[in-house]
């Protein structure tokens, strides 16, 4: 039934996926953080929810328009269960944008693969990562993830290796400009301080760090799996989803860098996590084992986040 619904690419999909979301949003800020805001605040809020909501469009078309997984619409499903899982990162509006921003991003270096333009599309993803810097200072780290591009496609073109240089210069420039007009020009100092002063109390709640080890072991697991699988047929897929378990690697880096009692940064690893559990489901054939698997994956983050509500 669930592989029969979310296996092909329909508008009803969307419509369960983002009606999910929108009550989900909500519950989680005000009966999981008894929240309260004021008619312009809730506007603001608003104005979040639209941008996760335009995260699952974003992630639907890279997969789609790169051929990283199959006509199917598991990607914006799992990314919703994930936020069951990981309830916390949709109060942190920072998360949010950062994640959004970084999905940009990913979503001009993967298409790499087609070898056009190239220094435009580096430009554009070193400029969508720092733009995310905005929000989580340590993000500046998926800029590794663009010079692994160059690295990956065209390493010998020495102009690729100059491209993210001209982009920081062009960000730093704008941004200085926008700062000096709302004489705001101790922006630098006060946001890109790079400090590494995890709580270690919210680590130390089995909750929190059970659900990170086995998130992160699972699905790395599942992506070296899904990795293998690919073989040396496509190389370009191979490259991309190099790049996609480099870019979970450093979200679990940033997560832990920044996780504290009011940051919850998961969500940029939810863009990889969705690839690879949509290719592991791919690569199941027979159909009762991946309806199995499904039905299974759905009940497992609600029995996450009800276990974690009742222990609290």
């Amino acid at each position: 039934m669930i592989s029969i619904i979310f296996g092909k690419t329909k508008p009803i999909n969307y419509i369960i996926v983002l009606s999910f979301l929108f009550v989900f949003y909500w519950l989680v800020h005000f009966s999981l953080f008894h929240k309260i805001y004021a008619p312009d605040q809730l506007i603001g809020q608003v104005l979040i929810l639209a941008v996760l909501f335009f995260s699952i469009f974003v992630v639907n078309f890279i997969v789609k328009r790169n051929k990283i997984t199959g006509t199917n619409s598991f990607p914006i499903l799992f990314y919703a269960l994930l936020t069951v899982i990981f309830p916390e990162t949709l109060a942190d509006s920072n998360a949010i944008f950062c994640s959004f921003f970084l999905l940009l991003a990913s979503r001009r270096l993967v298409s790499m693969k087609s070898l056009k333009t190239i220094k435009f599309k580096l430009f554009d993803a070193t400029l969508w990562v720092l733009v995310s810097t905005l929000f989580y200072d340590w993000a500046v780290l998926f800029l590794i993830l663009v010079f692994a591009a160059i690295y990956f496609y065209q390493p010998k073109v020495t102009k690729n290796w100059l491209v993210p240089i001209a982009a920081v210069f062009t960000f730093f420039m704008i941004t200085e400009c926008v700062l000096v007009l709302s004489n705001n020009t101790d922006f630098w100092m006060r946001h890109y301080q790079f400090k590494f002063s995890p709580n270690m109390v919210y680590f130390s709640y089995w909750g929190h760090s059970t659900k990170l080890i086995f998130y992160t072991l699972g699905t790395l697991i599942i992506g070296l799996l899904a990795i293998i699988k690919l073989g040396k047929g496509n190389i370009g897929q191979v490259i991309n989803m190099r790049l996609i378990a480099l870019s979970f690697v450093l979200g679990i880096i940033l997560n832990v860098l920044k996780l504290s009692d009011n940051v919850y940064p998961i969500m940029v690893t939810f863009f990889p996590a969705v690839v690879f559990f949509t290719k592991y489901i791919e690569s199941i054939r027979r159909a009762n084992i991946k309806e199995i698997i499904l039905m299974a994956s759905i009940a497992l983050p609600f029995i996450v986040f009800f276990s974690s509500m009742a222990l609290k």
